[in-house]
């Protein structure tokens, strides 16, 4: 539940705190893949207060960071490379640090209880390299599209998930979980016709936005072009 509240919770803060306002198309699109990917997935729910603080803390800090991503990307105009290398260090460092004691919160057991073996290093290795590549195609896809278009591409993962359970490991696939994967996928198809659509209603109004100068900022352009001091460059003068 707390995933899929992930793409409302996103549009929200989008427009409070950067005024961005998505088309009806847009947000039709979005609640048909929460619909359905709902119904293929929530079977059972059972909400506790320790389970409900910490989702909604994930929820709103996973939306912050990733609605941070995108806008620093943009208004400094760096690639999704250079923004990890500031910011992996710094995520790093707050685990470390903050990382045990939310461990011993949420299980009560100290991580310096836990038995070491080669089987857990193997794994910790192997999940920290998935953590990397998993970060880069997160900044690489928020920089080039939105925080909403990874969200409706990471319930696409969900559907993966779902169906390679039941190709590789003989899981229940039941006529609700097809129903619901089949709404999720045309939610999707729409989300992406209408992000199309989106973009060109943008660039037919961009040449009017051209054209909107008042007289007065035209005026003040013109003098500024006049009054510009003009100098001469002469090339290949040698110093004497």
């Amino acid at each position: 539940i707390s995933k899929l509240s992930m793409i409302p919770v996103v549009c929200v803060m989008e427009w409070i705190l950067h005024s961005k306002h998505y088309s009806r198309e847009v947000k039709m699109s979005v609640m048909v893949v929460v619909i359905g990917v709902g119904v293929c997935t929530v079977t059972d729910v059972n909400v506790n207060l320790k389970g409900f603080v910490c989702a909604s803390l994930a929820v709103v800090s996973s939306s912050l960071q990733q609605i941070s991503i995108g806008s620093l990307q943009k208004k400094y105009s760096i690639g999704s490379f250079e923004l990890l290398s500031k910011t992996a260090p710094i995520q790093a460092l707050s685990l470390i640090i903050l990382g045990p004691f939310v461990d011993y919160y949420l299980s009560g057991k100290l991580i310096t209880n836990f038995k070491m073996s080669s089987g857990a290093i193997l794994f910790i290795l192997l999940s920290c390299t998935l953590a990397v590549f998993c970060n880069i195609s997160q900044y690489l896809c928020i920089g080039r599209f939105s925080a909403v278009s990874f969200q409706v591409l990471g319930h696409m993962k969900t559907l993966c998930v779902l169906t390679l359970g039941w190709l590789l490991f003989d899981s229940e696939l039941t006529f609700k979980n097809i129903m619901g994967m089949v709404l999720a996928v045309v939610g999707m198809v729409i989300y992406s016709w209408a992000v199309e659509l989106e973009k060109h209603s943008n660039v037919k109004t961009l040449p009017h936005a051209k054209n909107s100068l008042t007289e007065e900022e035209i005026r003040l352009l013109k003098e500024g072009v006049e009054n510009s001091p003009l100098k001469d460059i002469e090339l290949g003068e040698a110093k004497g």
